[in-house]
């Protein structure tokens, strides 16, 4: 990648962002004809109109300890009291003004950190399952392919004219941690008859209208993949809907076409690139050579990797938001540990990976502080209102809520699911494939206008069971942590996770729900 020219080219734009920034301030550009600028550097206006949001694009989240210092540094020269990590391995900083945003773009550049095209109408960042190399139960390590996809995008960044945004990810086992079964484009590894391929999945979304991706129908050796990538590209161009932003997704293009004529027009477009050629990808293997040892410590935060000895060691912030005087606390201690390893999750949480049975009980010890335990403390939340432009609900508040109440009522078991809470019917939390999800809306009861919640159950990422959960109504957002009490009481008493209550007591589970309602 010349990424001379790159950031050349990068550094010329901002200039105009600032300009336009300003005129957005002074009243001078419509707030939606200022995002639809903004939106391509990863930048956006806060409600008030005056402080902005920056997105920091972390290649598929595979960081390391010299990118998090400068994360650091630029956390604390511009006095951020928390970072953000996103639902797309990302890093936001929230609360900035316009000028600051384009210093802080300028110096970030120099560090080899970008902002293009983490927002508006381009590729975003490329996912990544965050255990992807030492997951014991993965097919492959896919970490070469998806770095090699986002840097292709990165280069073109400036250069891609989208209907909309397009999401690609990849996934190394049927867990599918970086949900290839909901994206435009998701590469799932496999094993075949001991040989590697990806499974390709297409046309999935959440948001308005959300759907499951389709499977293309052949499996594909992983150094093709830089085809069927830009084969998508040039497919949604063609085909994707330029007039009207509400239909203008790769999902779209499916329902207009149906699942065979769809499959059958998108394999023309790799037919094309295939016979092309010349984007064959060669990685090199990542080598986990570290030696290992062994520990007996028992922790819902320790993972073991499948190197023998090693572990990674997840760290959960409260709504994905880290403070910054706990990231230097962090940064001190990673700072003790040979070739560790650092990955964010679509989850707003980082694993430490690549750690001894020393360094695992070490980083347990330092983090336990920052973060959550359980996996409903562990829910997800957007940033919400009052912060976002478009956010209706206050899904931060809320999951402090929750846990605030569970905490309360001394609830400590282990048996309900992660939350995903978003602001909106946007989908940034991942309300709509999570196993209890909540989206953000008004609604008026009598005569009052209520901050409420509408309430998903069943919600799935699971590469054999994939689901988009159901909607079940509106609950005001006073009432969800008594509900979700409530549920984990019954939990509780059966002695079960929620995914089995909810398959074995599904009419007891809708009568809870439906006294709830609003």
């Amino acid at each position: 990648m010349d990424t001379v020219k790159l950031k050349n080219v990068l550094r010329s734009e901002i200039e105009d962002l600032r300009e336009a920034g300003h005129k957005f301030i002074n009243g001078e550009m419509k707030m939606m004809d200022f995002k639809h600028k903004s939106g391509g550097f990863g930048v956006y206006a806060h409600r008030d109109g005056k402080s902005f949001m920056i997105r920091l694009r972390i290649p598929s989240g595979k960081t390391d300890l010299v990118e998090l210092k400068k994360v650091y540094e630029f956390a604390k020269k511009y006095n951020m009291e928390k970072i953000h990590f996103t639902t797309r391995q990302a890093i936001q900083f929230h609360g900035l003004t316009i000028d600051e945003i384009c210093d802080l773009m300028k110096e970030a550049l120099d560090v080899d950190i970008y902002t293009r095209g983490s927002g508006g109408n381009f590729p975003r960042n490329v996912a990544l399952s965050p255990l992807a190399g030492v997951n014991p139960e993965e097919a492959f390590d896919p970490t070469p392919y998806a770095l090699a996809v986002g840097n292709y995008f990165l280069e073109r960044i400036y250069t891609y004219h989208l209907p909309r945004k397009l999401k690609v990810s990849f996934s190394s086992s049927k867990n599918d941690g970086a949900h290839c079964t909901i994206q435009d484009l998701g590469f799932l590894a496999v094993n075949e008859n001991d040989k590697n391929y990806f499974r390709v999945y297409l046309g999935g979304g959440l948001g308005q209208n959300p759907r499951l991706a389709v499977k293309y129908p052949a499996l594909i050796e992983p150094e093709k993949v830089l085809y069927y990538v830009e084969a998508m590209v040039k497919f949604f161009m063609a085909e994707g809907d330029y007039e009207n932003r509400s239909k203008a997704r790769v999902r779209y293009i499916l329902d207009r076409m149906g699942e065979d004529k769809f499959i059958s027009e998108y394999g023309k477009y790799v037919e094309k690139e295939l016979a092309n050629g010349g984007m064959d990808i060669n990685p090199e293997k990542i080598n986990y050579s570290k030696a290992g040892k062994e520990t007996d410590i028992q922790s819902l935060r320790l993972y073991h990797q499948k190197q023998r000895g090693l572990y990674s060691v997840y760290l959960h912030p409260t709504g994905g938001q880290l403070k910054t005087e706990d990231l230097k606390k962090l940064i001190v201690e990673l700072e003790k540990i040979q070739d560790v390893d650092i990955r964010l999750a679509m989850t707003e949480g980082v694993y430490i990976r690549n750690l001894n049975g020393d360094e695992a009980a070490d980083i347990l010890k330092v983090t336990q502080p920052m973060g959550d335990e359980t996996l409903v403390k562990q829910s997800v939340a957007c940033i919400g209102a009052p912060l976002c432009q478009i956010g209706m609900g206050n899904s931060q508040k809320l999951l402090r809520d929750i846990i605030g109440y569970l905490k309360d009522k001394n609830y400590n078991a282990d048996l309900l699911p992660r939350i995903q809470i978003s602001g909106c019917p946007n989908s940034c939390g991942i309300h709509q494939a999570g196993a209890i999800g909540f989206t953000g809306k008004k609604k008026k009861i009598g005569e009052t206008i209520t901050d409420c919640f509408t309430l998903y159950v069943g919600g799935s990422f699971h590469a054999n069971h994939p689901n988009i959960g159901k909607s079940y109504g509106e609950i005001s957002a006073e009432k969800i942590p008594e509900l979700i009490y409530e549920i984990g009481k019954r939990l509780e008493n059966k002695n079960i996770m929620f995914t089995e209550y909810m398959d074995k007591n599904e009419q007891e589970l809708e009568l809870l729900i439906n006294s709830y309602l609003v």
